[in-house]
């Protein structure tokens, strides 16, 4: 069983006789009731992309799937070409199942992602914990400017918007946590 709690990105569970793979996190609600998950999913079976908001609480079945250790080859507009290490097959998935893991990786990069398989055909992936990415554009930070921890947004080279302290500039390498998209430290 899964509960709410583990579930993230790229999460495969069963929710009744629908089998489903989590695209995109789009936040989470707490008030009276209890806190509530909200999901973008995409069924299996059907293929319908729908939002979903899982309770605190609620148990899910685990769905078995099958991981293999791959390298982005390139990318050929909204489809991402991975290549397994081994036995050099090739496999595609579109921009779309990938969710928000595909604004954390472009063609340059040099790691293994976990590519996940539900019979045979690739479904999601799981990123390294911390990657490294290079703003491409922000806004100049002004010294004195705050008496706190304040952020401000920068675009990075794959075109996410992450949010980053003041004294973060246009071609700073940056880390940047892909379970939430949260800048961590300047890259060494």
């Amino acid at each position: 069983m899964i509960t709410t709690a583990e579930i993230h990105g790229g999460s495969v569970f069963k929710m009744g006789n629908d089998i489903l793979v989590v695209q995109r996190m789009l936040g989470i609600k707490q008030g009276r009731g209890g806190m509530v998950k909200r999901l973008r999913v995409k069924n299996l079976i059907t293929g319908q992309t729908s939002d979903v908001g899982l309770d605190s609480g609620e148990k899910f079945e685990e769905v078995p799937l099958d991981t293999f250790q791959m390298k982005l080859s390139y990318i050929d507009g909204e489809t991402y070409h991975f290549m397994e290490q081994t036995t050099f097959e090739q496999y595609e998935i579109s921009k779309d199942d990938m969710g928000d893991n595909a604004g954390y990786i472009s063609a340059e990069d040099d790691y293994d992602v976990e590519m996940i398989f539900y019979e045979g055909k690739p479904v999601g992936m799981n990123l390294p914990t911390k990657i490294v990415r290079t703003i491409t554009y922000c806004e100049p930070g002004v010294k004195g400017d705050t008496s706190g921890k304040t952020l401000k947004p920068a675009t990075v080279d794959t075109g996410i918007v992450v949010n980053v302290p003041l004294f973060c500039d246009m071609g700073t390498k940056i880390l940047v946590d892909t379970r939430d998209g949260s800048f961590i430290e300047r890259a060494k």
